[in-house]
């Protein structure tokens, strides 16, 4: 088979191997692609596309006649023209699973530094703030303790559920909205009404997916019905924000801080109104990003692919099987 990888970098900068998939053939890795013309270019007559960010439109597909299978390295794949991969029989895989574990740390690392702000305290101490102080001790905002808030976490599934279990080890109660009540999500929370979560809740987590019934699901209408001080952290979808309201309520104090690690638009544009916004935390899209997730990426890719060539696609999120 001959077979491209779009966009490699972000998954693989370096640091792990594309040889489990170069067993079924020839491989060729871009690191990053740009224009649509430059994407059918560089798929040419491959049979097999890897492909993480970069669209994979009809026009490509028609473009390229010799795809039989597109292998998503990530979750989503709203990036595939789903539709029309499925109409010429291109089955659509992706990776369900791989980060769990690393994204819920990453939500629970956002709110501690909202809560502590340590790496800024690290840095005024190697600024010698420390040493030339009266006091042995110092630090330049409140400090939070979160045993006995209150987290609510929107979108309750194996993300949600990982986060809910460490909010819960510091203490916090948890409780929970989403679209369908498990049994194994009652025993880390309490479910509840959207209204109630974001009445009651002290720190506020977003772990659901983008659909049209969440996109923007943190607005102005929403922003008010909160606590006065309530934390927000993002580390799902920036869509599921309405970024000038949330700016404004950080400005305002009515949400005492944010930590986010996704945006609308990314790269992150110069002119997003978080940039300036008061207490909001902005980290590159990383939550995912550990070397043991991005190595099980590689692993389930590799096992998308051998399912294929075996003529049973796995993990198929178009209906061709």
């Amino acid at each position: 088979m001959k077979m491209v990888v779009l966009d490699g970098y972000t998954e693989n900068p370096g640091d792990l191997s594309w040889d489990s998939l170069r067993e079924f053939g020839e491989l060729t890795v871009y690191d990053r692609t740009g224009s649509e013309d430059e994407v059918i270019e560089r798929i040419g007559d491959a049979q097999v596309v890897f492909v993480n960010k970069v669209p994979i439109s009809k026009r490509v597909l028609e473009a390229c006649p010799n795809i039989r299978f597109i292998s998503v390295l990530a979750t989503g794949y709203n990036v595939i023209d789903c539709r029309a991969a499925a109409e010429k029989g291109i089955p659509v895989s992706n990776v369900p699973t791989y980060g769990t574990a690393a994204v819920a740390q990453f939500a629970i690392a956002l709110l501690l530094e909202v809560c502590h702000h340590v790496a800024h305290h690290s840095q005024a101490v190697h600024q010698g703030r420390w040493a030339s102080n009266p006091d042995w001790c110092f630090w330049d905002s409140p400090l939070i303790e979160l045993q006995g808030k209150t987290m609510g976490i929107i979108g309750f599934g194996r993300i949600g559920q990982a986060t809910g279990r460490i909010a819960r080890a510091l203490g916090m109660k948890v409780i929970a909205y989403s679209r369908s009540v498990r049994e194994d999500g009652k025993e880390i929370g309490d479910y509840v009404d959207l209204d109630t979560l974001l009445r009651t809740s002290d720190v506020i987590a977003l772990h659901c997916p983008l659909f049209p019934e969440t996109e923007g699901i943190i607005n102005k209408a929403n922003i008010e019905k909160m606590k006065d001080g309530v934390i927000i952290i993002n580390n799902s979808r920036g869509q599921l924000v309405v970024e000038q309201d949330l700016a404004d309520a950080l400005n305002s104090g009515k949400v005492y801080a944010a930590g986010l690690d996704v945006v609308s638009t990314e790269p992150i544009r110069e002119d997003n109104p978080l940039l300036k916004a008061k207490n909001c935390l902005i980290t590159p899209h990383i939550s995912w990003a550990p070397k043991e997730s991005r190595q099980r990426i590689m692993d389930i890719s590799a096992d998308n692919l051998r399912a294929f060539a075996a003529g049973k696609p796995i993990n198929v999120v178009n209906g061709v099987e």
